[in-house]
């Protein structure tokens, strides 16, 4: 999605019981300050047993997490 500049939108959707879909982002950050290089699109991790964060390696699914408060 692009603005009336052509500067494109980042957007940000969470993935039912998965990451979150992340485009467009210009730019990323860790929480040390140092740059993190980004893609079309980054999948970030929301279950915490990723061993690839900030990024999403599936571990969701082995892990069964899901978007509902039990």
């Amino acid at each position: 999605m692009s603005n009336e500049q052509g500067i494109k939108k980042t957007t940000i959707e969470v993935v039912k019981d998965g990451p979150l879909k992340v485009t467009n982002l210009e730019s990323f950050y860790n929480s040390k300050g140092e740059d993190i290089p980004v893609k079309d699109q980054l999948w970030l991790c929301r279950c915490g047993a990723s061993k690839n964060k900030p990024f999403c390696d599936g571990s969701h699914v082995k892990a069964g997490f899901k978007d509902e408060k039990n």
